[in-house]
């Protein structure tokens, strides 16, 4: 009887250790579990080693940072943008002042060729209003010379008018003075101013018969209209 007593024991206690091994399996696998689920898979750990050394790599290179968008977010980028806007207001702004630059030397070359002809206008206008002044000296000269009488022709003092005349004439010719042809010649508007008709046969219509004034050409312009007297 006490042997089996013993017996007992001996299969409870040895019962009680295996259940206590059993526990202490168990505790050690969720022990193990638990650290496997807080420490990182060694994959993802690589792949995260991997993504930073990119990065940096980039970043020694100059390039930008991105986030998990792809977008850039560094305030680099912001400034490159700006950076690229520039040139683009600085090309519109040359464009404009060189545009500015043509419309006033434009503007700047007109008045000063309208300039130069107002002066040539203004020089022309001198040399007319002087020589219509001499005009009537030339004129008195020649009343003179056409009124000697017959017995002081070629006396010295009709002679001395003679050139003092042929020295006017002269003057005249240099300075583009020309006279205009009338007596004998068909009646020019342009060139004539009529001051009297008559009815004659014996000449052609619309012929000067008599010239009472020499008018003068200077240039290609009519200083002064020849006064004459037309047959109709």
């Amino acid at each position: 009887m006490a042997d089996i007593n013993k017996k007992e024991e001996a299969e409870a206690k040895a019962s009680a250790d295996e259940e206590t091994v059993k526990a202490g399996h168990e505790a050690e696998e969720a022990e193990k579990n638990d650290q496997s689920s807080s420490m990182p898979d060694a994959s993802e750990a690589a792949e995260t080693e991997d993504r930073k050394g990119t990065d940096e790599a980039d970043n020694e290179h100059g390039e930008k940072p991105e986030d998990e968008s792809g977008t850039v977010t560094s305030n680099e980028a912001k400034a490159e943008d700006a950076e690229k806007g520039k040139p683009d207001k600085k090309d519109k702004q040359i464009e404009e002042l060189t545009d500015k630059y043509k419309r006033l030397f434009a503007e700047f070359d007109n008045f000063r060729k309208r300039t130069e002809q107002e002066k040539a206008g203004m020089y022309d206008e001198g040399e007319r209003y002087v020589l219509l002044k001499l005009l009537p000296v030339v004129d008195n000269f020649e009343r003179a010379l056409s009124s000697v009488p017959e017995e002081l022709k070629g006396s010295s003092y009709v002679d001395g008018i003679d050139k003092i005349y042929r020295s006017f004439t002269d003057l005249l010719k240099e300075l583009h003075v020309t006279p205009i042809e009338a007596a004998g010649q068909p009646f020019d508007a342009n060139l004539h101013n009529a001051v009297m008709h008559i009815e004659d046969d014996s000449v052609g219509e619309n012929m000067i018969v008599e010239e009472f004034q020499k008018g003068y050409m200077f240039r290609d312009k009519v200083l002064r209209y020849s006064m004459v007297k037309v047959a109709n």
